[in-house]
Formats: C-alpha cells, structure tokens, sequence
C-alpha cells in the first residue's frame, strides 16, 4: 500500500481550486491506451471521483475531483489497471508523440515507438526543471515538439536522379514550401526552401526521387505558456538508437547544471550545450550526424 504522505509528494497528485479536492493525473505514453484500460480508468473515475475524465493538451488523461482520503487505494488500482499516476512537477513528464509510422501518411519514423522507449528510461525522473519531450514523426509538428524542454522530428531529404526524372511535375504539385520546380525537364529542389518533410519523395509516381534514410533532428529549449518560444536545433543524427543516446545526454546535462526557479529556455546559455554538442559529434560514428539546421 503507498502510504498518503509519499502520494502527496508526487507530481501526479493536483490540488485543484477547492483544495478539499485533488485532480489525478495518468501516465500515458504517447497517449496510447487499450480499450480495456479505458474501461478500467472508467471505472476508477466513477468509483473515486465524480464520474467524468479530462484529456489533456499532452495525451494524458486526469480524473478530477478526488477527496484526499481515497488517493492511496486509487493509485494502486491505477497502477493495477497499467495507467499509473502521472507527473506534473520538475521532473520528466509524459512523452507525447503523433501516431508516426504507425498510421500517418505524412509521417518519416516511429514516433511511438520512441517515445515509449524515452518514457521507459525516464519518465517520473526528479529534475531541477520541469522536462516535457515529444515527438512528431515530420516537420508537420502535430505534436508541437518544438515548443518543448526537447523535441525530435523526423526528417527526410530527398535525393534527385536528373538522368533519370521524366519531369512530369507531380512532386511540384505536392511540395507546399516551394522548394521543388522542374526545369529543362528535371526536378530541382531549392535547399533554402526545403523543409526536408519527404513529401516529394513519397508523391513520386516513378520512385524515381528518392531519400536518404530518415533522420532525428533534435531541439533543445523549447517554451509552452505565457511567453512560448521554439526550441534551439541542437543536433540531427540518423537513428532512433542515436536519438535515444542523444535525449539520455541531455537530461543528464539538464539534471546536473539546471536550476530551480526558471524555465530551461532562460538558462540555455549557460547549459553548455555548445560544448555538449561538440563532445557528442566527436563521440559518435562517422556520418551518423547531418549537417542542417532547420
């Protein structure tokens, strides 16, 4: 049994307005949830709350208007149902993710996937600040990954063949940045314009503009609320494996220099993620880091 007072010191546990009532907070990576956990958080809401559940704006859910004295017994059938309580306060909170690979057309990598992994390692992790991750599988940024402690977006650059390109014009009609034309009868891509989404590649009738393999392009920094603002780029590998390294390099930099009080945007310069960076592209394999920085 937890006991009321370890309850009360977790980020999970909300005193709403009338602090005679508590709102629980659910840990859902990437906001993923079976049906039968679904019934079970049904049920959980209308045996300790007042029967209804908010979702929230970061794919989890919270079952408001719970009384003090029913936390301990509802967080262990929580954690039964495999939807634990959640986080709130500074520390790493819940991952949130677009569905990627796993359903969207537009999508470059396995957002879900990544962020169920991100989540294993280090969700609930106390930290000096709060650290919000999320992902979105393209530049589309469904899942406004920028605007977070550390964003990743998929990415996917396209390879032209001249030789090969009927110039028939399809990948033009697609391209929403004006950054593909056709020209004496093959397809040219402005690198300025381009926001490496891959959609040219995937509108090729002929498979003829191709890519390279997806990359994680990885941003630091990013602000929610009164006064938001986008993440810093702060490096772009190409494997989830590499991502994965990257994020444990920069919670570990965030937990060991950050400090309480502000937002990781108003500390960035003197984080040292110049110098973080720089280790990190002399530690990892050859040409496991792109050049851009978009």
């Amino acid at each position: 049994m937890v006991r009321q007072s370890d309850v009360y010191s977790r980020g999970g546990i909300i005193t709403e307005k009338n602090s005679d009532y508590c709102t629980v907070r659910l840990r859902l990576p990437a906001g993923v949830i079976s049906p039968a956990q679904m019934v079970g958080v049904a049920r959980i809401a209308e045996k300790y709350g007042r029967g209804d559940v908010h979702l929230t704006t970061r794919q989890t859910m919270e079952i408001p208007h719970v009384e003090p004295k029913n936390l301990e017994a509802m967080v262990v059938e929580l954690k039964e149902n495999g939807t634990p309580l959640g986080a709130e306060r500074e520390e790493v909170v819940n991952v949130v993710a677009c569905p990627g690979n796993d359903r969207c057309r537009a999508s470059n990598i396995d957002s879900i996937s990544l962020a169920k992994k991100i989540d294993e390692k280090h969700f609930g992790k106390d930290m000096p600040v709060k650290i919000r991750v999320s992902i979105s599988a393209c530049p589309n940024s469904c899942s406004g990954e920028q605007f977070n402690e550390i964003g990743i977006t998929g990415i996917c650059k396209p390879i032209r063949d001249p030789g090969l390109c009927t110039g028939c014009g399809t990948c033009v009609q697609y391209c929403r940045e004006s950054a593909v034309g056709v020209k004496n009868g093959t397809v040219q891509v402005d690198d300025g314009n381009c926001i490496v989404c891959g959609a040219c590649v995937s509108t090729c009738p002929y498979d003829i503009l191709t890519s390279e393999s997806p990359a994680y392009r990885i941003s630091v920094g990013g602000r929610r609320g009164r006064h938001p603002a986008v993440g810093k780029h702060f490096i772009t590998v190409t494997s989830e494996d590499l991502a994965l390294e990257v994020v444990d390099r920069l919670i570990d930099q965030v937990y060991r220099y950050a400090y309480t009080g502000k937002l990781l945007a108003d500390q960035l310069d003197k984080m040292d993620f110049d110098v973080l960076k720089e280790s990190l592209m002399q530690q990892l394999p050859e040409g496991s880091i792109l050049n851009e920085c978009i």
